[in-house]
């Protein structure tokens, strides 16, 4: 290193955003994941014995990817190359590969590479990657938002461990900001600064998990606060809440996305109007779009209440309608009316599994075609080839009713819909059984 880049290193030391001057350089400095790197765990194991195998760390933004490949760097006596997959291209892998033969050949000196944003790679740079990691050259430490498994070349996968990153508990961030108001070095311990508890537990809440959007406020809230007669800086509720004025909700087009619609629709179904107007509240504060809400509410009323309650896809519909009509932020209101309804309202999936076993013998059951006296009887010749004879009007017999066979002769007596006694569907089915009963 020459004294340019010592003195370039220095000044990015102190004038590199809190987040970084923060960052733990070991272990022991490390706050949550504890289900992955408190003593005794399997990434703790392998980082202090310097046995780390090619890993993914996945999970949300400002959760510890970065900082736990930092901790790597520092910990392990391999080669450490840093790539972002956001700049780096197969020429740079091909560059990193050809330097780690060197070691190995010279001194048998590993190298551990870290992409960060691993699954900005495309199919070409990921796949320039799997024979250096197969063979051993490269431990790759990749690091990502996006769910591996879907975004990440599967041989890739199948040679790396995934380690799953959560997002941080609001105590985890707030051990994280009292450290950085008392540490002298990279914080603001040589700073005359008070910061009320209301104001980190705050920080600390807001920060949605994300460690980073929490320093980050932190830092905005102590710059831009001005001392007070005596010198000192004080940040109270106010200025806290004024750098952080909407709260950070993880909701991407990723994993939390699918992972709060899918607690949505299961709360729905469920039948706790609690949780899912929760959920609603979730997606329609992160921005989502509201015909997309409304279409998972009309799904959920069609397939989960069905006809124990026929009002609920009414009420669904309707509020999809209305939302279009009147758009966000009033379109909460019929959205909230409408998952109340359909999560509150009795259940019935009767209706996806009758129409799910008619479509099996649609597609499993060979028929020789519609009964005769079902078949269309308005066109010339029709009677002549037999269409239409025999057929029994229903509304000339008592009660709008008389047994016939509807179905194909391959699958007369078949049994698609069986309702149950839930709701209005108890009705329809006593009904149907006494129908049934005359045929």
């Amino acid at each position: 290193m020459n004294l340019y880049d010592m003195a370039r290193d220095r000044a990015l030391e102190t004038g590199s955003p809190l987040a970084a001057r923060m960052r733990p350089k070991t272990l022991e400095e490390f706050v949550g994941q504890e289900h992955i790197v408190a003593p005794g765990k399997l990434l703790w194991r392998a980082i202090k014995a310097d046995k780390l195998t090619s890993a993914v760390f996945y999970g949300p933004p400002g959760t510890g990817k970065t900082t736990l490949a930092a901790i790597i760097a520092n910990a392990t006596k391999s080669a450490f190359v840093r790539l972002n997959a956001t700049t780096a291209g197969v020429k740079d892998i091909k560059a990193v590969a050809d330097e780690a033969n060197g070691l190995l050949a010279l001194g048998g000196r590993r190298t551990t590479l870290f992409i960060d944003e691993i699954h900005r790679f495309n199919k070409a740079q990921q796949d320039a990657l799997l024979p250096h990691v197969e063979d051993g050259t490269l431990v790759l430490i990749g690091a990502t938002t996006e769910n591996p498994f879907f975004e990440v070349n599967k041989a890739l996968v199948s040679r790396s461990i995934i380690f799953e990153l959560h997002p941080l508990s609001a105590e985890a961030i707030r051990a994280l900001l009292e450290r950085a108001v008392t540490d002298e070095r990279g914080g603001f311990g040589k700073l005359p600064l008070e910061i009320s508890a209301e104001a980190l537990a705050f920080l600390a809440e807001a920060a949605g998990g994300d460690a980073r959007n929490a320093y980050n406020a932190l830092e905005l809230a102590v710059l831009t606060t001005r001392p007070d007669d005596a010198g000192v800086i004080r940040v109270g509720l106010d200025e806290a809440s004024e750098c952080i004025q909407k709260k950070h909700v993880v909701y991407d087009s990723g994993d939390s996305h699918y992972d709060v619609v899918s607690a949505f629709i299961k709360s729905m179904r469920g039948s706790d109007p609690d949780a899912a107007v929760y959920y609603l509240a979730r997606m329609i504060y992160a921005g989502e779009d509201p015909e997309f809400i409304a279409r998972r509410i009309v799904i959920c009323a069609a397939e989960d209440v069905g006809n124990a309650d026929p009002m609920a896809l009414v009420v669904a519909a309707s509020a999809a309608e209305a939302a279009r009509f009147v758009g966000f932020p009033e379109a909460q209101i019929p959205l909230s009316q409408a998952v109340l309804y359909v999560a509150s309202a009795p259940k019935s999936n009767c209706a996806v599994m009758a129409v799910t076993s008619a479509r099996s013998d649609v597609v499993g059951v060979n028929i020789s075609g519609v009964p005769r006296h079902l078949r269309d009887a308005h066109y010339p010749g029709s009677v002549r080839l037999g269409n239409g004879i025999g057929y029994k009007y229903a509304h000339d017999y008592p009660g709008n009713y008389v047994p016939q066979q509807y179905l194909p002769d391959e699958l007369a007596g078949r049994i698609y819909y069986n309702p149950t006694e839930n709701g209005a569907e108890k009705a329809i089915k006593e009904r149907l059984e006494r129908l049934r009963g005359q045929g």
